[in-house]
C-alpha cells in the first residue's frame, strides 16, 4: 500500500497559473501583518486603499474589522456594503467573490485550497468561492473550496459548507445541512 510522501509535494504549477511574483507576495505578507491582519486601529478607508493597491476589487460601504487575514488580495472581489468580521481568514488560493450586502462573521474561514489525500504527493487542489448577495457566513463557520453560497443563504455558527447553499435557506452542522428557509421581514 502506498503512503503519503510530502517530500514529493510540488505546487509550482500554481504559481505559474496565478503569477504574482515572490517580491509581491513577500511585500503583501509584510503589509498585511502590519495593517489588515493587525489590531492596530487603522481606519477602514486606509485598509480598503491598501487592499485595492494590491489588486483587490472593493466596493463602497465596505466594513472590515481587525485581525483579518487575506492570503492574496489580487484574488479578492468585494461588492458594496460588505461586512468582514474580526479574525476572518480568507485563504484565497483561488478567486473569492463576496457580493453586495454579504456578511462574513468573526472567525469564519473561506478556504479555496485543499489537498488530494488520494495521491501520495498530497497535491494542492483549489476551487473558487462565491458568496452571492445577502449571504451570511456565521461566526467560526467554514466555506470549503468550490462552494457557492447563493442569494441570502445563511451558514450558521461553526457550520461547514461542503456543498453549495441554496438561496434563502439556512444551513447548520458539519457537514452543513438545510434546516429551514430564511424569511426576511421589514
Amino acid at each position: 500500500m502506498l503512503k503519503t510522501d510530502l517530500t514529493k509535494f510540488n505546487n509550482s504549477w500554481y504559481y505559474a497559473e496565478y503569477p504574482a511574483g515572490k517580491p509581491k507576495i513577500i511585500l503583501w505578507f509584510i503589509i498585511n501583518s502590519l495593517t489588515i491582519n493587525s489590531y492596530l486601529p487603522i481606519p477602514i478607508a486606509v485598509k480598503a486603499f491598501i487592499l485595492r493597491l494590491f489588486g483587490a476589487k472593493i466596493g463602497s460601504g465596505f466594513v472590515i474589522k481587525p485581525k483579518v487575514n487575506i492570503k492574496f488580495p489580487w484574488l479578492l472581489e468585494v461588492g458594496n456594503n460588505v461586512w468582514i468580521g474580526e479574525l476572518v481568514w480568507i485563504d484565497n488560493f483561488a478567486k473569492v467573490t463576496i457580493a453586495d450586502n454579504a456578511c462574513v462573521s468573526q472567525g469564519a474561514m473561506l478556504l479555496t485550497g485543499n489537498h488530494d489525500y488520494k495521491k501520495s504527493t498530497f497535491d494542492l487542489m483549489i476551487g473558487e468561492i462565491y458568496l452571492e448577495e445577502g449571504a451570511w457566513i456565521g461566526a467560526k463557520a467554514v466555506v470549503c473550496p468550490g462552494i457557492r453560497c447563493k442569494s441570502h443563504s445563511v451558514l450558521t455558527v461553526s457550520s461547514v459548507a461542503t456543498k453549495d447553499l441554496t438561496a434563502y435557506s439556512i444551513y447548520q452542522g458539519n457537514p452543513a445541512v438545510l434546516v429551514k428557509t430564511r424569511t426576511i421581514n421589514q
